[in-house]
C-alpha cells in the first residue's frame, strides 16, 4: 500500500470517530458475516457505530491524541473499533449484551478519558461505571437530600403547631369548650 494511501486511510479513520475520544475495541474474527451483519444492526439501532481498522495504521492515526493513543497495547490482531452514543459506557453495556446473543465477540478493552480498560472484564467493569446523566442526577440527589432532609425537620414541628391551632379554631367556631392541659 502505497504512503498516500494510508494517509489518506489515517484520515479517514479520524473523520469517522468525529472527535470522539472514548472508544471500544473489539474482535469479531470467527463469527459468520449473517451474524456480524446482525450484530452491527443492533449496535447501529443505539447509534454506535464500528469500523474495522488496520492496527498499525490506527496506532499512527492515534498517536497525536492523548486518549486513544492508550489503545496502543489491544491493537493487535483483527481489531474494529467501536464508538458512538452517548458515551463508552453505554458502548461498554451495548457490547455486554451482545455477548450473551454472540459469545464469540472478544472484548479487547475500552479507553475513557484516557484510561485503559483492557480485556473482556476490563469492558464488563466500565459497563457497570454511570453514564454522565446518571452521575449528574446521582450527584444532585446527594446535594438536595440533606436539604429536604432539613426541611422536613423544620416543617414537621411548625405543621404540628399549625394543626393545633386549626384544631381549636375549629372547636372555638363550633362554641365547645377548651381544656387546658396539665
Amino acid at each position: 500500500m502505497s504512503k498516500p494511501v494510508k494517509e489518506l486511510l489515517m484520515k479517514e479513520y479520524l473523520d469517522r470517530l468525529d472527535g470522539a475520544e472514548d472508544v471500544a475495541v473489539v474482535s469479531i474474527r470467527g463469527i459468520d458475516a449473517n451474524s456480524t451483519n446482525q450484530i452491527r444492526k443492533n449496535l447501529r439501532e443505539k447509534e454506535i457505530r464500528v469500523t474495522i481498522m488496520r492496527n498499525r495504521l490506527a496506532r499512527k492515526a492515534f498517536a497525536e491524541s492523548s486518549s486513544l493513543s492508550a489503545l496502543e497495547p489491544v491493537l493487535d490482531g483483527p481489531s474494529a473499533l467501536v464508538y458512538g452514543a452517548e458515551s463508552v459506557v453505554e458502548v461498554a453495556r451495548e457490547l455486554v449484551d451482545q455477548l450473551k446473543e454472540f459469545p464469540d465477540i472478544e472484548l479487547k478493552g475500552a479507553v475513557l478519558d484516557g484510561t485503559l480498560f483492557e480485556g473482556e472484564e476490563g469492558v464488563k467493569r466500565l459497563s457497570k461505571f454511570p453514564t454522565r446523566e446518571e452521575a449528574i442526577g446521582d450527584l444532585v440527589a446527594l446535594v438536595l437530600g440533606p436539604g429536604g432532609n432539613l426541611v422536613a425537620q423544620v416543617k414537621g414541628p411548625g405543621a404540628r403547631i399549625a394543626g393545633l391551632v386549626k384544631t381549636i379554631a375549629d372547636k372555638l367556631e363550633k362554641g365547645e369548650e377548651i381544656k387546658a392541659v396539665s
